[in-house]
């Protein structure tokens, strides 16, 4: 029995780590190309640019969490409308997100580069960028609501495949808009725009054959049960969000300490940060669908197993993850730096160094945060992932930074990921006693 769970286990956390790390490519593979197509300017106003890619995904994953989280239970408890309903509801849900965000992109790039902080060398390869992925929205957000209910209905190789299509896609068409065609930071933009839409194509193949267990009904917009989908699907929006937020404020902060070259150099600790958290998004969003499924059978045991799985593999990545960063460090940098600039060298590879031991708590406090979301326990997940995202980080990085400027700014991510950990196992201490 538990090689089984085992087994089970080590499929669905696999695929999904693989999955997500594609999904986390669309940006990296943008910043790859921009900052050896545009240079240093490039890359700052693409970084100035991700806390909208951040709040749209994050939309996304929280409506696709949410609503196959409500649907694994509701299936696994054989309530068959009520799972349908909460896949319909999802739907209801993008539909009305993704309109707001095109509109936004069609007519508020401008403020909200400005918003953002882009400065006049920033301001227009920021608004393009912008306006391109703002108009997107609906097919991202679609994609992240399909995979997840694609995901909890049995097929987390489907899944898998989709996200990494559309990122081979992204990465192919990045150089071929950047460089034949010379489109600079606009073609990087539409190419992480169609990406989403090449996934869904994938997608698509699981309602041709029929294997789905899910379908839109027919039933009246429930307020009341679009607040639950949300409130569960809350953690996933709030991780997006909070590396949105946290990019935002340390955009600014750079901008003061080193000016473009620090954003710059954060750009480079950002885009990287976005891939390696995406791994353990991707063992939270594996064990997602066990745990529901257990929870909605009433398998207490195996809900135990799998969570100590997920913490083990959590802090055995941590391990090599940060073990890779450090002995590549350099190259890893030098890989964003076309124009070979010693200043952003130097200040990527310090931050590198520092930031990333903050994933060894990172990935615990993820892996909780899902835990507790997938039991159908709010309150809790959503109080880990509002910590980690705004109240303890964003004063820690205004405080050390003032007081030891740049390394107080790195240090500030693995203090506060330190200190919502033990939060975290606190919580899930009293809630095990309850």
């Amino acid at each position: 029995m538990v090689r089984k769970h085992l087994g089970e286990f080590c499929k669905y956390t696999s695929l999904n780590v693989l999955g997500m790390i594609g999904l986390s490519c669309y940006i990296l593979a943008d910043t790859f190309f921009v900052a050896n197509g545009t240079g240093s300017n490039g890359l700052a106003a693409l970084n100035i640019a991700i806390p909208a890619f951040s709040l749209i995904q994050g939309t996304g994953l929280m409506l696709g969490i949410g609503g196959a989280t409500k649907y694994s239970i509701a299936k696994n408890q054989g309530l068959k409308e009520e799972s349908n309903k909460a896949f319909t509801h999802s739907l209801y849900l993008g539909a009305i997100f993704a309109a707001a965000y095109m509109l936004m992109g069609i007519f508020l790039s401008s403020p909200i580069s400005t918003l953002l902080g882009a400065n006049n060398d920033t301001f227009e390869m920021c608004k393009n960028y912008l306006q391109i992925l703002m108009t997107f929205a609906p097919a991202f957000i679609a994609n992240n609501i399909i995979l997840a209910f694609v995901r909890n209905d049995g097929a987390p190789q489907l899944s898998m495949a989709a996200m990494i299509s559309g990122s081979i896609f992204n990465i192919v068409f990045d150089y071929i808009f950047i460089y034949p065609m010379r489109m600079g930071i606009f073609g990087a933009a539409l190419a992480t725009g169609f990406s989403p839409a090449v996934s869904l194509l994938i997608l698509s193949i699981f309602f041709i054959k029929k294997h789905n267990n899910f379908k839109p009904i027919k039933c009246k917009f429930s307020l009341k049960f679009s607040l639950k989908i949300m409130s569960v699907g809350i953690p996933s929006l709030v991780t997006e969000i909070s590396s949105g937020i946290v990019i935002f404020v340390f955009n600014i902060i750079m901008l003061q300490l080193l000016g473009n070259i620090g954003v710059a150099a954060y750009g480079i600790i950002a885009n990287i940060s976005i891939v390696v958290i995406s791994i353990f998004t991707g063992v939270s969003q594996g064990i997602q669908p066990l745990i529901s499924r257990y929870y909605g059978l009433n398998d207490k045991k195996t809900i135990k197993i799998t969570l100590k799985y997920a913490l083990i593999t959590s802090i055995i990545i941590a391990i090599v993850v940060y073990g890779c960063l450090l002995l590549f460090s350099n190259p890893i940098v030098s890989a964003f730096n076309s124009e070979n600039n010693s200043s952003l060298q130097v200040a990527a590879i310090n931050g590198l160094k520092i930031y990333f031991t903050g994933i060894f708590f990172a990935g615990l406090n993820i892996i909780l945060a899902t835990y507790f979301a997938a039991t159908d326990k709010a309150k809790p997940a959503g109080t880990i992932s509002i910590l980690r995202g705004f109240i303890v980080i964003l004063p820690l990085a205004i405080l050390l930074a003032n007081l030891f400027g740049i390394n107080g700014l790195w240090i500030s991510f693995p203090l506060a990921e330190f200190i919502v950990s033990i939060i975290s196992f606190i919580i899930l201490s009293i809630q095990r006693k309850r």
